[in-house]
């Protein structure tokens, strides 16, 4: 096997093939992955801002998991786009915001079969992406809860599940994760498995940012989950008059009331980059359904003031 090509399902599983991968965006998703992945023997290199890049140089990745192990492996760290030379595989888990402007930093490093990975909220940065770069790149939905808890230092909360859109190179990329330990899907459905994490972000997100509150206390707020009905009850006639027609509207919203009892503590990436004074990714979650939804001729009153609320939030900061 040479060094940009992933290996085959069968090498994955045996884990006898350590490979080189790189992950564009060390944030909180990006260095939870990056982390199982360095701890089952690959060569992760970590593209990120200064503090985090230099944190993992000195002392390594620390990652505490959600049932209370906590470890260190070694990474390299970069703050480059450069540092996806020779990668195999490339994580892509920059802000939806920054895709574009990441797809451009990367292309002049890309090796030739290179498979890229969108692990992003929103539900058109694979096809974003891969405009951008004239090459495939891979969707994946995220169910996993962490934060940065300190440079270097991600913190887990719960989950970790990841569901791939289908492609020559899939099966391959599921079997290497799943051989770190990542449970993972390929499915024919990742279209409708986005919409329906979008729509989950769309219902806590702005509403946890605006309130800085975790799932479980912000159900528990009076009027709460009638508001969140009325989000999601939007998305879903939004993706419905996108096509998506394999989304079931009592499954989704059970889905959604799944998050506050499997969650609890979590408060939303929204949540955090308001409070950090970060600019967040309202505009490609409930922004994203408004303006669909106006090409549409769909109504989102609900999506719009949140958009808003969100926006004049960063705006004051």
């Amino acid at each position: 096997m040479n060094d940009t090509a992933l290996p085959t399902a069968a090498e994955a599983a045996a884990a006898t093939a350590p490979v080189k991968i790189a992950v564009m965006g060390a944030g909180a998703v990006g260095c939870y992955y990056g982390a199982l992945l360095a701890a089952a023997g690959h060569a992760v290199t970590m593209i990120g801002r200064p503090q985090h890049v230099q944190a993992m140089q000195r002392d390594g990745l620390r990652l505490s998991t959600a049932d209370g192990v906590e470890f260190v492996v070694p990474v390299q760290g970069s703050t480059e786009p450069a540092g996806v030379q020779g990668a195999a595989l490339v994580l892509v888990c920059v802000k939806s915001t920054d895709t574009d402007a990441a797809a451009a930093a990367m292309a002049p490093y890309l090796a030739p079969d290179a498979v890229l990975l969108s692990l992003q909220n929103g539900v058109d940065n694979a096809e974003r992406l891969q405009a951008a770069l004239g090459r495939p790149v891979l969707p994946a939905v995220v169910y996993v809860a962490t934060e940065m808890a300190g440079p270097g230092h991600v913190k887990h909360h719960g989950r970790g599940e990841l569901v791939i859109g289908p492609s020559a190179q899939s099966d391959r990329v599921a079997a290497l994760l799943g051989a770190a330990g990542i449970p993972v899907e390929v499915s024919d459905h990742a279209m409708a498995a986005l919409w329906t994490k979008l729509i989950l972000n769309c219902a806590f997100n702005a509403l946890s940012a605006l309130t800085q509150l975790p799932y479980g206390r912000l159900v528990q707020v009076t009027g709460m989950v009638p508001t969140m009905r009325d989000l999601v009850d939007e998305c879903l006639a939004v993706a419905h008059a996108s096509g998506v027609t394999t989304l079931e509207d009592e499954v989704v919203w059970q889905a959604v009331l799944r998050i506050a009892q499997t969650m609890p503590a979590q408060r939303s990436s929204t949540a955090q980059d308001l409070a950090r004074g970060k600019p967040t990714e309202i505009d490609h979650l409930n922004g994203y359904v408004v303006r669909q939804g106006e090409r549409l001729g769909v109504k989102t009153p609900a999506n719009r003031v949140l958009w808003v609320a969100v926006r004049g939030a960063e705006a004051a900061d």
